[in-house]
């Protein structure tokens, strides 16, 4: 077991660039499987959870060759239906395997459920309710099995609720049905398009692609394709927490400025935190964009009209990400002012404020979804541990503003999101340690 050992502080400056979309990532690796031909991503990002998929789809018998952040896969002789139990129960993104497998071989099967964060409870609800529309069935005495007579059929289908990873399934399924597949209130985060773009380039047309209601126009079968993965907006998120609660410039470099909209409304209107935005021109391309979160922040909570508290809280793309929830209740920590944090999506997302309250933080938990923080509050390090990727990363951001010393464990939980985040963090000046025990 890996812990971080921070000595806070100190200051941070320099450029450090986002990893392509870790929630990306996932999906379109499994998209491989709805192909005899081979696939290609750019910007993959070598983190526990892309590792723990591609472990999956390796023992699926898909091929798969690895150079730096580029894999090539081939899931030609794939000769399972049924992905390994214990590989599977580690991540949420495994959910995304059903949809492909359903889809070209008419089953799947699992024998426990998915795992992931220990952030409460993550209903599959619509995932079974695409499934079940595109003419699957579904039995659970004993085992997760989804079992399709013959090819799916495209149907009209309004989810219940925008799942990010049931409208990437609803895709995936109905990329192979026999006709046309309306997803409506379908999710449609940055991560969700990327899916959408693959499937395109590999023969599937799909209209509507960064909205709620997206048409997709099965084919009998799909060809191969290859794709850059966009730079994760969550990470940017993390970095602009990370800048605006210590000393120095931070520059974010390759940015999606189209991603950073409801994040500047949080951390600048609702925050205070001064950043700015940089274009390069490059030959024959898209300018490469560079976000700056400035030197001497001075953070301040705005209020809403009258004076009134203002709140922070999350919903679907593109509204404030759930994701970055935690980075923006540290971030809130450092600013004067009064701020309700609501996380609407989770309900265990916020049970690590009592780590930051031990830290010095003024915060009271209202209920499972709420808090109030009052800043500024002068940090201390302590002996804390990460209980997932994102609460995790919001204790690094902590740490690294704290006064003195704080050991971070289950530094495990941290390593599944971000790549190689602590040497990053050392080339811009943090004093931080990793320490195998």
């Amino acid at each position: 077991m890996s812990s971080f050992l921070i000595e806070g502080g100190h200051r941070l400056q320099g450029t450090i660039q986002p990893i392509g979309n870790k929630n990306a990532a996932m999906p379109l690796l499994e998209a491989c499987l709805l192909t005899d031909e081979p696939v290609t991503l750019h910007n993959v990002p070598q983190i526990g959870d892309v590792n723990t998929v591609l472990s999956l789809l390796a023992g699926l018998g898909v091929t798969i060759t690895r150079q730096d952040d580029s894999v090539t896969l081939c899931a030609r002789n794939v000769n399972s239906t049924t992905p390994d139990a214990h590989l599977f129960s580690q991540i949420r993104g495994s959910l995304t395997l059903m949809g492909p497998l359903l889809a070209r071989h008419q089953h799947f099967m699992v024998k426990r459920a998915s795992g992931g964060d220990d952030i409460g409870r993550r209903r599959i609800d619509t995932h079974l309710q695409v499934f079940e529309a595109l003419g699957a069935r579904f039995s659970s005495n004993g085992k997760f099995e989804l079992r399709a007579d013959q090819r799916l059929q495209g149907k009209d289908i309004l989810l219940d609720e925008a799942s990010v990873t049931a409208t990437e399934n609803g895709i995936m399924a109905a990329a192979l049905a026999k006709g046309t597949t309306i997803l409506r209130n379908a999710a449609s985060e940055p991560h969700v398009q990327d899916v959408c773009k693959l499937l395109v380039k590999m023969g599937c047309p799909i209209e509507g692609i960064g909205s709620n209601t997206l048409i997709i126009h099965g084919q009998e079968r799909l060809g191969g394709g290859e794709m850059r993965i966009s730079p994760d907006f969550i990470e940017v998120g993390s970095f602009i927490g990370l800048g605006a609660i210590t000393a120095g410039e931070l520059r974010i470099a390759g940015v999606a400025p189209e991603h950073l909209r409801m994040m500047e409304m949080v951390f600048v209107d609702r925050l205070g935190v001064q950043m700015h935005l940089e274009s390069e021109p490059t030959a024959g391309a898209e300018p490469s964009y560079t976000l700056v979160v400035e030197d001497q922040q001075e953070l301040r909570v705005k209020p809403d009209f009258g004076g009134a508290v203002p709140k922070i809280d999350d919903a679907p793309w593109p509204a404030f990400p759930p994701d970055l929830m935690s980075i923006a209740l540290v971030t809130a920590t450092q600013a004067q002012g009064t701020v309700i944090i609501h996380e609407k999506m989770y309900d265990g997302r916020l049970f690590f404020v009592d780590k930051l309250i031990a830290m010095g933080a003024q915060i009271i938990l209202c209920d499972p979804h709420r808090v109030v923080v009052i800043g500024p509050s002068r940090l201390t390090g302590q002996p804390v541990s990460s209980p997932d990727i994102r609460a995790g990363m919001a204790l690094v951001l902590a740490a690294l503003a704290a006064k003195g010393t704080t050991t971070i464990g289950n530094v495990r939980q941290i390593d599944r999101g971000y790549e190689k985040i602590d040497d990053k963090l050392r080339q811009l000046g943090a004093h931080i340690e990793r320490v195998d025990s």
